[in-house]
């Protein structure tokens, strides 16, 4: 395949993610997405109700039993002329370094709010992360169809809080609770929604005249006019530019769950975000979307299939065409490594997938040695910057409850660990058989004491360790901050660093002060950049 056929394929992807806060309708949005590309046959609800399947993209069990996403998933799906891959993020608040992980792999994000709620806490962090990474956003105002704020108000608080300039691309003809339907900015065309049954299929669409509209709508159309002629008053237009460099956000209205506006975000998606571009490698060097293959690890994860148990390495596509069972370098150590199964994911279904292109993700089953951050390159060596690790604030001992299954709990904390699913940090003081777990929140411990015990069936016993604050430091310092009070250095595992742990940041002030030529170096703040 010619270089040309590389640059029209990767023309044609979309990756992108959606960022929310916790239940703001994040599953709900991505399963609607998925429903209107006919992708999957029905949409599902995070809360099941009788007769209505449960989330594509929330796979996990525990997913499953509390309604939230603690994973992120892949959802891959053709759109007219356009391949969309959209990466699924974590809603709680407690996996924001998986979010920020998916976020290092996505051209556009999609930013959902809560139509009652406006900008909220982990919708401000994660937009924190967007912008910091030059990620370009699309704001989706949701749950419409329930009571909530004035739009020109949920405007007004983009621009004022996150500095964004709001360009609607559409606008909602009734109030928050009274949604009739939505007016096309740019063409005029007014489209009455209607449920389908459940809400799990595609809602129905009517274009509906201005003077009919008028009639039928009332004193609802009339103030939507009113609001449309302010907006064009106003200048209120979106610039495509401003939008790819991250001063502008496009925005529309509608309600996930009955399939209310979807289609038009769809279009959106496909009409104004960035298709794949160079990607710099660490010494800066873009590397152009047509050189030979080379890709970055941003996740893994195990199981997603009980029958198999394997470990599936999520890799981004930044450069060339990817042929299953080609030989690859793992730029970290500068082993070959042969892809000879290779998947695409929906879900938690896989199937295979023979070639692939830039923007697209792919899944190397049991490739053992892969971690989050590695780069895999075919021809010209390439190295892309790290992914960071965001600041632990929790930390807890773990060991096994059951000493006959050492091996099984040593091969669950290496495999979480490598997944990234929680941050395991060790001493010579407190052995092998005592890991210290550190996470962004708490709920990451509840995850990894359900996997322990159901995926490798080694039960543990956690106990809670009073730091709350960690500073990263250098062996020369790490000897001296060691004998200090309240203070402990450990070995993060997965990449080597030392990092000193203080009780509260006030301990951190002190030691600060009374050793000013001690290395102590913040880590990436939930939320912020590095």
């Amino acid at each position: 395949m010619s270089s040309r056929d590389v640059e029209t394929e990767a023309a044609r992807r979309r990756t992108f993610a959606v960022i929310s806060h916790p239940d703001a309708g994040k599953s709900t949005l991505t399963e609607a997405l998925a429903l209107h590309a006919a992708a999957i046959g029905e949409a599902g609800a995070v809360h099941g109700k009788s007769g209505r399947r449960g989330v594509t993209s929330d796979w996990m069990e525990i997913e499953r039993s509390r309604g939230i996403s603690i994973t992120s998933a892949v959802l891959r799906f053709e759109f007219g002329d356009a391949l969309l891959n959209l990466l699924d993020t974590p809603g709680h608040a407690d996996f924001s370094e998986d979010t920020y992980r998916v976020l290092a792999a996505v051209d556009a994000a999609i930013m959902l709010l809560d139509s009652a709620k406006g900008l909220e806490a982990q919708t401000l962090k994660l937009f924190d992360v967007c912008r910091a990474r030059g990620v370009p956003v699309i704001t989706f105002v949701n749950k419409w169809d329930r009571p909530g704020r004035e739009p020109l108000e949920l405007l007004d608080e983009v621009e004022q809080r996150i500095g964004l300039r709001p360009a609607p691309l559409n606008w909602p003809v009734g109030v928050a609770g009274d949604f009739r339907g939505l007016v096309d900015r740019a063409t005029g065309d007014y489209t009455r929604y209607g449920r389908a049954p459940g809400g799990a299929g595609l809602a129905t669409e009517e274009v509906v005249p201005a003077g009919r509209a008028a009639a039928e709508e009332g004193k609802a159309w009339q103030a939507a006019q009113e609001e449309l002629a302010l907006l064009d008053e106003i200048g209120a237009d979106l610039d495509d530019a401003a939008f790819r460099s991250g001063s502008d956000t496009p925005v529309l209205f509608g309600a996930a769950l009955p399939n209310f506006g979807v289609r038009a975000l769809l279009e959106t998606v496909r009409a104004l975000a960035p298709a794949p571009s160079p990607r710099p490698g660490e010494d800066g060097t873009p590397r152009p979307v047509d050189a030979p293959f080379a890709g970055q690890v941003f996740k893994v994860q195990a199981g997603m299939d009980r029958a198999h148990r394997d470990r599936l390495a999520f890799i981004r596509v930044y450069s060339g065409k990817f042929e299953r069972g080609m030989t690859l370098t793992h730029a970290p150590t500068g082993r070959p490594l042969v892809t000879k199964y290779a998947q695409t994911v929906f879900g938690r279904d896989r199937s295979t997938v023979d070639v692939a292109y830039p923007g697209d993700v792919i899944g190397l089953t049991n490739a053992a040695g892969l971690t989050v951050g590695d780069t895999l390159y075919a021809r010209g060596p390439v190295v892309f910057p790290p992914i960071p690790a965001f600041a632990p604030e929790h930390f807890m001992v773990v060991r096994t409850r059951d000493n006959s299954k050492a091996k099984q709990f040593r091969k669950g904390i290496d495999q979480l660990d490598a997944e990234g699913a929680v941050q395991v940090l060790r001493s010579d003081l407190r052995g092998d058989q005592a890991p210290v777990l550190a996470a962004v929140g708490p709920l990451q411990f509840e995850v990894v004491a359900h996997r322990m015990e159901h995926e490798f069936n080694a039960p543990v016993e956690m106990n809670r360790l009073d730091y709350t604050v960690a500073r990263r430091t250098d062996p020369d310092s790490a000897p001296a901050l060691a004998r200090l009070r309240g203070v402990e250095v450990l070995t993060r595992t997965l990449d080597g660093s030392l990092l000193a742990v203080f009780p509260d940041k006030w301990r951190l002030r002190a030691v600060e002060r009374e050793h000013p030529d001690l290395t102590l170096v913040p880590l990436l703040a939930a939320g912020a950049d590095d």
